[in-house]
């Protein structure tokens, strides 16, 4: 489903060139559930954005559902970001005037999903998430927890095929956390392919598969480069 092919991207600040990928290969098959792993600035947030068609490679290939990303028009990545990714983000980004289930509903107002079909889709993700009871309180009204599982049953909703979670228990406690992790295994028993990014190994561990990454290098199972010494993170 995901292929990264020699995978490069260069940030300039300043004079300095600062190598977010540094020739990345990964390979991430329909319906795993896969971490991507590394510290503050490893460039796992980078690998992120390029898998969400947010942001482009410099150099090398990625090619989504085996066709090169580069071969799409910005329009066509509009509708995969739309349609096949569902976005979970660390500070849950929800819109703080609406409700619950607003917030849910509001891309598939984008989708120009039927109106009725809008309205099932939420009631059936909220359940989904065990906020039923709350889908008429806004943010502000909800704990963080409560906040993260509105942002999973928004793209629940959606219905992609691939979840692309980043830092999805950053700013919860440890039990909230847990069961914010039950439903990504819960997710993927159904069949969905989940890439999850974090810089927690006891989180990362949960996945079926971790990828670790480095100074913009991805590592081997065994933790280290192609011909470098180990390296541990």
């Amino acid at each position: 489903m995901i292929v990264f092919e020699d995978v490069s991207k260069i940030y300039h600040i300043g004079d300095a060139e600062v190598h977010a990928l540094d020739h990345a290969s990964i390979n991430i098959e329909d319906g795993e559930f896969v971490s991507i792993v590394g510290p503050s600035g490893s460039g796992k947030s980078t690998m992120m954005n390029i898998i969400g068609c947010l942001d482009v490679a410099d150099s090398g290939r990625y090619l989504l559902d085996g066709m090169p990303i580069e071969d799409y028009s910005e329009s066509e990545l509009a509708k995969i970001r739309s349609k096949k990714i569902g976005f979970i983000f660390q500070n849950f980004n929800l819109i703080g005037n609406l409700t619950a289930e607003e917030n849910v509903e509001l891309p598939m107002i984008y989708q120009k999903v039927p109106r009725e079909e809008r309205k099932k889709r939420v009631e059936e993700a909220l359940e989904r998430v065990q906020l039923g009871a709350r889908k008429k309180h806004k943010p502000n009204e909800l704990s963080g927890g409560q906040q993260q599982r509105v942002a999973i049953a928004r793209a629940i909703a959606s219905r992609p095929s691939l979840f692309l979670a980043d830092e999805p228990t950053g700013n919860l406690d440890s039990a909230t956390g847990k069961e914010i992790m039950k439903l990504f295994h819960e997710l993927h028993e159904q069949g969905n392919t989940i890439v999850l990014i974090t810089h927690d190994e006891s989180v990362a561990e949960q996945a079926s598969r971790s990828i670790h990454i480095l100074d913009g290098k991805v590592l081997d199972d065994a933790g280290t480069f192609a011909g470098r010494k180990k390296v541990r993170l």
